[in-house]
């Protein structure tokens, strides 16, 4: 897809932790590149444990604190753009659609809405699937991976039309899982998570930031589906 290099931009991303925590300290440095009004929203309703510290990008001075305003006040600071951040799980369709779909200044173009869907829930992907198909423009990149291997997404959606298919018509699936939201699991169901490694997140991290490159540096987007290995050290596009 192509994204007009002067068009405002308002970014979500839901999710602070394996993935999101390290495609964040990117996302501000390619807003800080942009020459677009571009505004980050990160949330997350976790807290930092200490053992986040092995796979996640925190630091032991984080622990106690809430994911998404480390994140956002660390990052923010360092390249000097406006702190928002949501610390609570997003979980309902009416709150993400009232973010994403906002109204531009007279005679400027409408922002778009971009959402990283950086979640380890199939729940929460049924939710941004919703928000898609409800709005007319919207673009969801969607990060998902397990030990070794994973996929990121990029679904398009201009003036009402599909432009690339959302990861939940790509895997279809994901929209017949029965899963609970985050703030719906217990402390026991919640300590016990699918194994990912560092590598995993790493490579799904790139990707994300790769496509964000694209679309906001170049304003050309070409390949809107990516999968990886981290054991093979291999990504490559999907046709």
């Amino acid at each position: 897809m192509r994204l007009a290099k002067n068009r405002p931009v308002t970014i979500i991303i839901i999710g602070a932790g394996g993935t999101g925590g390290y495609v964040i300290p990117h996302l501000y440095r390619i807003a800080f590149a942009t020459g677009r009004p571009c505004r980050v929203i990160i949330a997350d309703g976790d807290i930092v444990e200490r053992k986040n510290l092995i796979r996640q990008n925190f630091a032991e001075c984080d622990i106690g604190e809430n994911k998404a305003e480390v994140m956002a006040e660390r990052y923010s600071e360092v390249f000097g753009i406006e702190t928002e951040y949501i610390p609570d799980f997003i979980e309902s369709e009416e709150q993400l659609c009232e973010l994403l779909d906002v109204r531009g200044r007279r005679n400027e173009p409408k922002p778009i809405g971009i959402l990283i869907g950086a979640v380890d829930n199939n729940r929460s992907r049924v939710m941004c699937h919703n928000v898609f198909n409800k709005l007319d423009d919207i673009i969801y990149i969607d990060a998902g991976n397990g030990e070794y291997t994973g996929q990121v997404v990029c679904g398009v959606k201009q003036s009402g039309q599909v432009m690339s298919k959302p990861v939940a018509r790509v895997y279809p699936e994901i929209l017949t899982d029965v899963e609970k939201f985050p703030s719906e699991l217990s402390c026991a169901e919640r300590s016990v998570s699918a194994p990912q490694s560092i590598a995993a997140n790493l490579f799904a991290s790139t990707a994300v930031a790769a496509m964000l490159y694209y679309l906001l540096i170049e304003g050309d987007l070409k390949t809107n589906r990516m999968t990886f290995s981290s054991r093979r050290l291999l990504m490559k596009a999907a046709a």
